[in-house]
């Protein structure tokens, strides 16, 4: 398989839409999948909005479990590589990356004289 680099920052908003779950090998089996080094492969399902209401989600691979990526939260997804793939008359596009992370906003700041401030 020949691995694709994805330009993410031409993705647009980045969302989770499903938290991260580990990677079955085998349905009938039930059995975890992992990395070359041991790591658990987790799935994450990402929204990704480029156009106004345009949205798709991809399910995205990673090493490790993505710490505080939960449903609706904004992610960074970095080292993202696509993957085609065909068995049988079954084909598509996989999609794996080194990290997935939580895009952390800061808190506005308060406003003197306001309640709270």
């Amino acid at each position: 398989m020949r691995s694709i680099p994805v330009d993410t920052t031409r993705l647009g908003v980045l969302r989770c839409a499903v938290a991260p779950e580990p990677k079955l090998s085998g349905l009938e089996t039930k059995e975890v999948k992992k990395d070359r080094d041991g790591n658990t492969i987790y799935t994450v399902a990402v929204m990704v909005r480029q156009e106004a209401r345009r949205v798709s989600v991809i399910e995205i691979a990673v090493a490790g479990e993505p710490k505080g990526v939960d449903e609706g939260v904004e992610v960074r997804v970095t080292g993202l590589e696509a993957f085609s793939w065909a068995m049988g008359d079954r084909h598509g596009i996989s999609f794996r990356a080194a990290a997935i992370t939580p895009v952390t906003t800061s808190a506005p700041a308060p406003v003197a004289g306001k309640a709270g401030a």
